[in-house]
């Protein structure tokens, strides 16, 4: 677990950026992906590109010299990972040669190089399903519908894999929408990252896979061999370390069907963006209610329900017009790219949002394992499925290209939002808009009093300033300035509104005191009319000042320039470590919505010709 004390920061990064690391650290980084680059061209491989990174290690790609036709991938474990762990790539490569599918991408061979351990398998066509619904938002019907009749297919093919004689079900464990690649002119998928395989050790029934009764009785028997998989997808059983079975990867599929059916990132929304309300077949719509039912029986029932009437599936026809857009429900301003964003979502964890539940049950029996450690996704345990749905449909934010902010205040009346969004890709604005209205949706659903506030920020403009010892001060470069934008119109009245420890009183949640004078300059800020954010995070050796500013005012520009510049000279009395951040928003655009508790029900029409869909949006 990570230690008490880091569950109070005010601001948790949701994902490290390269740009995020210190200096040491991201060098480091970088000579390790031209370590493997340069492996791999001495096994004869040309065209090399770093195309995924996880828990345990590195995914490139790259074309055999000798074949230019074909593509591989190559899968590094981690260096500094414990050999038990880096062992664990052995196992994948061992798992994934048992299993013959068309959709699954074959592997190649596994090969050990002094300590590091490569993997090598075939390279599936296309992107992965995450990428293509943050480019596209929710996908059309007919499209989850084709991808469903295709998991279902390799679903079956793993329960059936029989060895020596002997019933033997495959589970992949970790079922997600990244961990599927789609080919978009095929329309075909291809299953991927078998790190989380085992053998079952259940059937479907619930009965043991043993040979005989000593089996039954071997302690292999009593402990599960499951792997934790991805906690935003992976069902209850496997949540809780129960035996390994092939309902663990019904869960998956069908929490990867209803993300990428509602455009969200995870499965934890279904209690208010429900699987009834996404426009599918009915049939589908109550299959997925089912399978994500919180009763294990139910959840049993749908999945042989699926698995067993899939053909009806394979025959269902649909319309072939394109789907309206869905209509954004809080405003944002879309820009052209200028220039490479990447983007990190800093958010509050208010302790509001942790469900009051007996958390004896919410403790996982085997917390150790490293991908549950990654990111911040313990931080869920212990909240509501909706509150998680809400989190992590913020997270999911930071994988647009966008800056600004966000801040949303219950009461018992409804739900206020102030927001300042922007985003640099046109192209991505409608997928983006429906990630939006998706947070406004479970917003809305959360009955609380209080307040969750993010910043969203430009990891590529994060200032960086190392000390040698935390005896030191922090000594900034004399070169080095805050950025900041200004506003293509200029607005002089001021309308907006800081949000921050001292407008809403001390804040339990924030780590780091910045000094007197520090805090008086952020003070003199929030007189000039701008919007944005900063956020102080200070590390033993290891300052980072993260940023984004639009200036509002044109006419205020030397005081802005001056406040900014002074920031950066009281730099070196800062004290301490931990986090502070301060966001401004337009007061102007707050919003108010109601409480709902759920969407109503929408079903795809029994006459495709006769009504379109809307809430989607436009690949079919």
């Amino acid at each position: 677990m990570v230690p008490q004390t880091d569950l109070k920061h005010f601001y948790i990064p949701d994902e490290q950026s390269i740009y995020l690391l210190s200096h040491k650290d991201a060098q480091k980084l970088k000579a390790w992906f031209k370590l493997c680059t340069e492996q791999l061209e001495r096994l004869g491989y040309r065209d090399i590109e770093l195309i995924g990174k996880g828990a345990f290690g590195f995914a490139f790609a790259g074309t055999p010299q000798l074949d230019k036709t074909k593509q591989y991938v190559f899968k590094f474990s981690r260096a500094n990972l414990p050999q038990h762990v880096q062992d664990r790539l052995e196992e994948e490569a061992y798992m994934l040669s048992h299993v013959v599918h068309p959709h699954v991408p074959a592997l190649i061979e596994y090969q050990r190089i002094k300590k590091q351990s490569i993997l090598v398998m075939q390279r599936a066509k296309g992107k992965d399903l995450e990428k293509i619904s943050l480019e596209y938002g929710p996908l059309s019907p007919r499209l989850v519908v084709k991808i469903a009749v295709q998991l279902s297919d390799i679903l079956q093919t793993l329960r059936a894999f029989t060895e020596n004689g002997q019933t033997k079900p495959i589970v992949h464990g970790d079922i997600k929408p990244s961990n599927i690649v789609f080919d978009p002119h095929t329309e075909e998928i291809g299953l991927i990252d078998w790190g989380s395989s085992v053998f079952a050790q259940l059937d479907e029934q619930g009965n043991y896979l043993a040979n005989d009764v000593m089996d039954l009785m071997s302690s292999d028997m009593q402990q599960t061999n499951a792997r934790l998989g991805d906690v935003y997808f992976i069902g209850p059983e496997q949540l809780n370390g129960n035996l390994s079975s092939p309902r663990f990867d019904e869960q998956g599929l069908a929490s990867t069907l209803y993300a990428l059916a509602s455009g969200q990132s995870s499965r934890f929304g279904a209690q208010v963006i429900r699987p009834n309300a996404l426009g599918l077949p009915k049939m589908l719509g109550e299959i997925l209610t089912a399978m994500l039912s919180e009763d294990g029986q139910v959840r049993a029932k749908g999945g042989d329900y699926l698995l067993n009437n899939i053909h009806y599936l394979r025959n269902l026809v649909f319309s072939q017009q394109d789907p309206h857009l869905a209509a954004p429900l809080i405003p944002g301003w879309c820009h052209q790219k200028a220039r490479e964003i990447d983007t990190v979502v800093y958010s509050s964890r208010k302790s509001f949002l942790r469900a009051e539940a007996d958390q004896s049950t919410e403790e996982l029996r085997y917390l150790n394992d490293e991908q549950f450690e990654r990111y911040y996704k313990n931080y869920l345990q212990g909240m509501g499925e909706t509150e998680k749905a809400f989190i992590s449909e913020v997270s999911r934010l930071g994988k647009y290209p966008v800056v600004g902010g966000l801040a949303v205040r219950w009461t018992p009346q409804g739900v206020y939002i102030d927001s300042s969004l922007n985003i640099y890709d046109p192209g991505l604005k409608g997928s983006f808009d429906a990630t939006v209205n998706n947070i406004v949706t479970l917003a809305r659903s959360i009955h609380r009093v209080g307040v969750f506030k993010s910043c969203m920020f430009n990891a590529r403009d994060t200032l960086h300033i190392e000390r040698d010892n935390d005896d030191s001060p922090f000594i900034p470069a004399a070169d080095m300035h805050i950025p900041y934008e200004l506003n293509k119109i200029s607005i002089q009245e001021d309308e907006s509104r800081m949000h921050s420890y001292f407008e809403d009183g001390a804040d339990p949640d924030e780590l780091l005191t910045l000094p007197s004078e520090l805090m008086s300059i952020i003070h003199q800020l929030n007189t000039i009319h701008h919007t944005g954010c900063i956020i102080f995070e200070a590390l033993p050796n290891h300052l980072k000042i993260h940023s984004y500013y639009t200036l509002l005012d044109h006419s205020a520009v030397d005081e802005f320039k001056a406040l900014l510049s002074r920031i950066i000279h009281l730099v070196p009395t800062i004290k301490g470590v931990g986090m502070s951040g301060f966001m401004k928003l337009p007061y102007k655009d707050t919003r108010f919505f109601e409480h709902q508790a759920h969407l109503p029900d929408k079903f795809y029409p029994r006459n495709p010709n006769e009504v379109r869909v809307a809430n989607t949006t436009n690949i079919q």
